[in-house]
């Protein structure tokens, strides 16, 4: 499927970037947090989007990853003062062996759709129960990131620009390399596994090692959004990082915005956190949970108008245009 991210189109990307680079200078500190938010669940997404949207296989325990890479670096920075800029590798290394693990388990025993769904939100749910139990690691109370002052050597900062910043860094290159992938055989291959598996194999492509591949490589990715997401809210337990929550918001913007497209997630993203967020500030006082309701509602309206997301219907309407404006004079003209 063609992106927006095309060269006609390298002034939309290029725009927003300047907007968004320019953003915390006008901005308040309210807003600045909603950017962020934004800005890191595009992030995941876009992570989420290697494996669910171009391989097709849709995970529902990717919280998982989010989970190992947020307990990794906050273990390791509280207990022996380790830095998160290294502690964030190490998780997502940790990460990416357990995405393989998980992978091959269910690839190698052709689990697939439903089946798939249902492994990984039993096993991510399991380490919920697990972390629960384990102490050294804070048990059912979480861990706590240690306030240490503003540190930028330590991923810490006075204001929400330092992290605005950090967590736009992180979006850019991961929709770079999404786009850079997207035209290499590896990307060709998980779209052929996603479209037709069987025909997929028949043409040669091993499509085990293919969605393993995706698999490790999303699990990383993850899981070095998990150790900002550690950071930034300063608390993490088994249910904020490893429940069924974090999953379906991760998923959720990349098929309102478009599965398995470059913008896809970063347009889901910028749609529904500020909605939510919004709602939840003016609402969750008298109507708990709006912004769940909000989010389904939005899901069941892109479902019935929007089944290819907004970045499908905004290509359906640019083809449509294309067609109109390339097609005879004398078919335009009425007679």
């Amino acid at each position: 499927m063609k992106t927006v991210w095309t060269q006609k189109g390298f002034l939309i990307p290029a725009g927003a970037l300047l907007i968004a680079i320019l953003l915390p200078i006008f901005a308040s500190e309210y807003a600045l947090h909603i950017a962020v938010l934004v800005l890191l669940y595009a992030y995941l997404s876009t992570a989420w989007n290697v494996l669910g949207g171009y391989a097709g296989q849709h995970s529902l325990g990717h919280s998982l990853f989010l989970g190992i890479g947020a307990y990794t670096s906050t273990f390791l920075f509280t207990k022996i003062g380790l830095t998160p800029w290294v502690g964030m590798w190490i998780g997502a290394l940790l990460a990416g062996l357990v995405g393989w693990f998980v992978g091959y388990l269910c690839f190698r025993y052709g689990l697939k759709g439903p089946y798939f769904a249902l492994v990984t939100i039993a096993i991510a749910e399991a380490m919920v129960s697990l972390t629960n139990n384990i102490n050294f690691i804070g048990g059912a109370m979480g861990l706590e990131v240690k306030w240490l002052g503003n540190s930028p050597l330590l991923m810490q900062f006075e204001s929400k620009a330092g992290y605005y910043y950090i967590a736009l860094v992180m979006l850019v290159i991961a929709l770079w390399l999404v786009y850079w992938l997207s035209r290499q055989r590896f990307g060709y291959h998980l779209i052929a596994v996603r479209e037709n598996e069987d025909a997929a194999e028949a043409l040669g492509v091993d499509t085990l090692r293919v969605k393993i591949q995706a698999s490790i490589l999303s699990a990383f990715l993850t899981a070095l959004g998990g150790t900002f997401f550690a950071q930034y809210f300063t608390y993490i337990n088994p249910r904020n990082v490893f429940g069924e929550g974090p999953s379906i918001q991760i998923l959720l913007f990349a098929i309102v915005g478009g599965l398995g497209t470059v913008w896809g997630p970063a347009v889901g993203a910028l749609v529904l956190v500020p909605i939510a967020e919004l709602a939840r500030g003016w609402l969750g006082g008298s109507f708990a949970g709006a912004h769940l309701l909000l989010y389904g509602t939005v899901m069941v309206l892109v479902m019935l108008f929007m089944p290819k997301g907004i970045i499908g219907l905004y290509e359906s309407i640019r083809q449509r245009l294309k067609r109109g404006s390339s097609a005879p004079e004398e078919e335009r003209t009425p007679a």
